[in-house]
């Protein structure tokens, strides 16, 4: 299949595909003298893979990895790997969790603002002060003077 109907296959637009190529993460197959390259089911197959990878929230630099280590037997690292991933998405649903907290103290905040006085959420933010999620997921906001 030609680089049009790959995208089309895989929903990938022909630039990615170029661009996968040109980072060395899709081969770039041999063009017959005077033809267009063509593409094989092993390209849908690695495309899709890079894809569903992208989507578990790996990088291109760690979808090459994982490429790498899937010839041959090197389930422990790949392991290593998707543990190190976990914890970094564990990090981020922490430090989301700070953010819905504090953002939840600006909006209540809100409701307390007398009438004539300005928004309670700018004047918080206008005040320097930071939005600082606790270790208990928490979070609390912080001025400069209270850090």
């Amino acid at each position: 299949m030609t680089i049009g109907r790959l995208a089309e296959a895989t929903k990938v637009h022909v630039e990615t595909i170029r661009y996968y190529q040109h980072i060395g993460l899709m081969p770039r197959p041999a063009r017959a003298h005077g033809s267009v390259r063509r593409y094989g089911k092993d390209s849908v197959g690695r495309l899709r893979f890079i894809k569903r990878a992208q989507g578990l929230g790996f990088s291109l630099d760690e979808v090459k990895l994982l490429l790498d280590l899937s010839v041959g037997e090197h389930c422990a690292e790949t392991r290593t790997l998707a543990e190190q991933k976990m914890q970094l998405v564990e990090k981020k649903i922490s430090d989301l969790r700070g953010i819905r907290a504090a953002l939840d103290t600006l909006i209540r905040a809100c409701g307390t603002g007398r009438k004539g006085h300005g928004c309670p959420i700018i004047e918080n933010l206008s005040r320097e002060m930071q939005i600082e999620p606790d270790m208990g997921g928490e979070a609390a906001l912080r001025s400069p003077k209270s850090r």
